[in-house]
């Protein structure tokens, strides 16, 4: 096989990346349409949250949403540029002059590529930025409460208390779910601005019934004195929003892979369950190969099928292989959880299968 590239591999790779660009283009667009419409028109109104804070929340979001439903375009929009090809007898032609099968996919996975490379740096960069962002914008104009947030803990304030917490998730637990805030502090200014009392807290919960503070050391300052007492479980009375606390410090697929490792090293040392943020990094490892694996699996169609189907039969048969993808993910995945066996394993499984379906489908067309 002669190197790459080729005329024949340029003009592949030029109506693969636009047939790829054009769907991916409509299926971002479609939903940050429907995060606008169904998702944020309901919560305009709250706080100060109104449409222009939507409108720009959804843009901030753009990049994480482009970045997540690439695969999908990426499948989707390869059939239909193969489509084209082989119904106008583009492909039969270039079959004609020695191009193989081999040699297609190559050119097909080589443009791909391109925009893989730049999907795995808006993950890692634009990604984690812009959705930081969006929540932040969120949360402050929802909230009464001043919550200014980082990934690595948030600030917030209700009057003259300020409330820091440096990390949380969400628990679940015989049916019941609810926020746990680490290592909290809470500052009590005078009407003078000064400090009166600082409370640390190993744990803060959020109930039903309201907030509770666990192991607390309370320190008090007098004129001429200072009081330390500690507390096993305090019930802390405050209108702080849970929810968008929560959403500041509980968005682990959001983070930056280096972040991720370093919060899963923190778990691990202290025995934690680091099990949610291992799947996430590892799938940040996995999703260029996840892309290729979808993409040649479908790239023998372009032999048979989608010569005499329309663009209904291409859309289709890239759907059947975009969910059929994320159904064995999601099955592997959940068997890893209940199971307790290795996440790298339940993510290369539904590749094992996609590039057995590749092989055996490339043995059958001849085409």
């Amino acid at each position: 096989m002669k190197p790459f590239p080729k005329v024949h591999d340029l003009y592949i790779g030029r109506v693969v990346l636009g047939s790829v660009l054009v769907t991916w283009a409509v299926v971002t667009g479609l939903d940050l349409v429907q995060a606008l419409l169904l998702g944020e028109i309901k919560d305009i109104g709250q706080g100060q949250y109104g449409f222009v804070e939507a409108l720009t929340y959804v843009a901030y979001t753009a990049p994480r949403r482009a970045y997540t439903l690439f695969p999908t375009a990426a499948v989707v929009g390869s059939l239909m540029g193969l489509g084209q090809l082989a119904a106008s007898s583009e492909l039969t032609a270039l079959r004609a002059l020695g191009l193989s099968r081999r040699r297609l996919s190559g050119a097909v996975a080589l443009a791909l590529a391109v925009l893989t490379l730049l999907m795995v740096v808006n993950g890692e960069t634009l990604t984690p930025w812009s959705q930081r962002k969006a929540d932040q914008l969120k949360a402050q104009a929802r909230s009464n409460n001043a919550i200014l947030a980082q990934y690595a803990g948030v600030w917030a304030r209700e009057g003259d208390v300020f409330f820091n917490a440096l990390s949380g998730q969400q628990r679940t637990a015989k049916g019941d779910q609810w926020l746990e805030l680490s290592h909290v502090s809470l500052y009590q200014f005078d009407d003078e601005g000064r400090l009166s009392s600082i409370a640390q807290a190993a744990i803060a919960e959020h109930r039903p019934s309201g907030w509770l503070l666990r192991n607390v050391t309370r320190t008090t300052f007098g004129a001429t004195s200072v009081t330390q007492q500690t507390i096993p479980v305090e019930r802390w009375k405050t209108n702080l929003d849970d929810a968008a606390l929560a959403a500041s410090v509980t968005r682990p697929r959001y983070l930056p892979s280096r972040d991720l490792a370093q919060s899963i090293d923190y778990f691990k040392r202290n025995g934690l369950d680091s099990g949610d943020f291992e799947e996430i990094y590892w799938g940040r490892w996995f999703y260029p190969i996840n892309v290729l694996a979808l993409c040649l699996a479908a790239v023998p169609f372009a032999f048979g099928s989608l010569r005499s189907g329309g663009m209904g039969k291409r859309l289709f048969i890239g759907i059947v292989f975009a969910l059929g993808f994320w159904m064995l993910q999601t099955l592997f995945g959940n068997l890893a959880q209940a199971f307790h066996f290795d996440v790298r394993i339940a993510m290369f499984l539904p590749l094992a299968v996609m590039f057995g379906v590749s092989a055996f489908l490339f043995r059958r067309r001849s085409g």
